[in-house]
This record gives C-alpha cells, structure tokens and sequence, in this order.
C-alpha cells in the first residue's frame, strides 16, 4: 500500500511539473506574440497594466497610512537614490500620521541649498519641515548623464501622470466606478513587471526589458526591487510585490493628497443635489397642481 501512494503520489507531483512548465511556455509563446505585434505597430504597453484592489479607489475609499508610512520608507531607502519629489513638502507627511517633531527629525536628514548669504553665495543647510523634498541630482544634465542618458522623472505627479488607455467599453464602465487608480496600476505592474525578453526578441544596449512600459518594450531603469530590500517594522510582507503596491500608494497620496476630502466634497454634492431635484419637483407638482394644463 505505501508503494502504491507512494506512486500516486509521484505521478501528481510529475503531472503537476509538466503542467506547470506546460503553460510557463505558453505564457512566454503568448508573450513574444504580443511584443512582435507591439513592435510591428509601435504601440505599447504590450501588456494592459493590472488592476489592484486600492483602499483608495472608489467613491469612498481612503488612504491607508499603514501603507502610506511604508510606501514612504521604499521611496526614501530605493527611489530616492535617482528621482526626486521637487513639489512635496515635508510638512505634509503629518497627514500620514507622524508627529510634528517627526517631520522636523525626517526633514533635518536632507540637505538643501539656500541663500545667497551676506556675502551673495549660496550655501547648504539642514532641510526643514517647510522645504521641499530635494532631488538627488543638481540638474537634469546631471541625472541623465548617471543614468544611461535619461534623466529619471520627478515622482511628485507621477502618479497622476502616468497610466495606459483602457479603450472601449472600459473606459465608459469606468464613468460608474470611479476608477482613477490607472496611475499606481501602471506604477506597480511596471515595478513588478521585468522580465527575461522572449527568445529571439532583443532590446537595445543599456535596457531592460518590461512589458508593461508605455514607451517602448524596454527602459533604462534596471529592475529597483528585489525581496527583503526594505525592512518593515509592521510586519507586513517583504516583497517586491508588496514594495510596489506600498510606494505606489504612497505616489498617489503625492499626487492627490486631498483625494479623501475631495471624495467626501463630492459625496455630500451629490445628497444634496438629489434632495433639491425632489424639492423641486415636489414644489413643481404643488405650484401647477390646479391649474389647467
């Protein structure tokens, strides 16, 4: 009896095995597929990016700061090493619920440029919670010419500046459900999505490759995530699948920082234009309820 489960046992391991490097190669044969087409037509992503279920999406969603604080500590051990975030202050991080004296403590381990002092230089100083986060680089020269020729964007709109047309019929679905997440869908698919180029596919000298990329099959930026790069104090999982969906959170509070308030805004809007539309109705119906029509 143990031969035989023993048996058994190794058959379903075997089937198992095969099936998985079964459809391994029709993803890859699938996937080449989609790159020759991409490239023949010049049209990219040649992967649609993946939709994540954000806590902010939706009519009443709301930020996580659990997620946000996370996102911040990837953008400030990884990201920004190469991209800046010239048009957020640091003030601004008391909304992710750290303290005054943490913002100042967070503030004062930057050094940012200043002046002309007395003497018409300028000079550097400790950053304060008023100043801005400084980018990494003097100038954009400088960033292009460390970085294989292409400058790395500044992340403060990032992700509200990038996203992937979702065509028709989506993009009317889309009127109904809020969807405005294309941003950090597109940011965490494109963190997540290197990937060997499929056999006989080659890109340039210097890129790499990454179908979910809306400019091009590949990008200079080599992949910046790998497991347990960044340690977490929460708990929460050390992944690069983890790290994108937290930085990409984080992208989005930069770029939208007042999305709850605005929801809320829109919300009570909406109430109260439906109670006027019933109040004028209902003022409608008495007004011309005796007279001839």
């Amino acid at each position: 009896m143990k031969k035989l489960v023993t048996s058994i046992l190794s058959l379903a391991l075997a089937a198992g095995l095969l099936g998985a490097a079964a459809y391994a190669a029709e993803e890859e044969h699938d996937l080449k597929e989609a790159t020759e087409h991409a490239v023949a037509n010049a049209h990219f992503p040649i992967l649609k990016p993946k939709n994540i279920d954000w806590s902010f999406a939706g009519p009443f969603g709301h930020y996580d700061k659990g997620q946000l604080q996370r996102g911040l500590k990837v953008y400030t051990e990884v990201c920004s090493a190469c991209h800046s975030m010239k048009l957020v202050p640091f003030r601004t991080l008391e909304d992710l619920g750290y303290s005054d004296g943490q913002v100042k403590t967070f503030a004062a381990n930057y050094e940012v440029q200043d002046g002309p002092n007395g003497e018409g230089e300028m000079f550097t100083r400790k950053a304060v919670a008023s100043d801005h986060f400084p980018s990494p680089f003097p100038n954009d020269e400088a960033a292009a010419a460390a970085n294989n020729g292409a400058a790395p964007p500044d992340m403060s709109l990032l992700a509200k500046a990038r996203g992937v047309e979702r065509g028709f019929p989506l993009f009317i679905w889309d009127i109904f459900t809020q969807y405005q997440e294309g941003g950090p869908d597109y940011i965490h698919s494109l963190l997540t999505g290197y990937h060997e180029p499929p056999e006989g596919v080659a890109v340039p000298e210097g890129t790499h490759f990454n179908p979910y990329f809306n400019a091009s099959m590949s990008l200079a930026m080599a992949k910046p995530l790998s497991d347990d790069q960044v340690t977490y104090d929460d708990g929460a999982p050390q992944t690069v699948d983890q790290y994108a969906q937290d930085v990409s959170a984080f992208l989005m509070w930069a770029a939208e920082p007042h999305l709850e308030e605005r929801k809320r805004t829109g919300f009570m809007v909406l109430v109260f234009l439906v109670i006027f539309s019933g109040l004028l109705y209902l003022t409608k119906k008495s007004v011309y309820a005796n007279k001839e029509h």
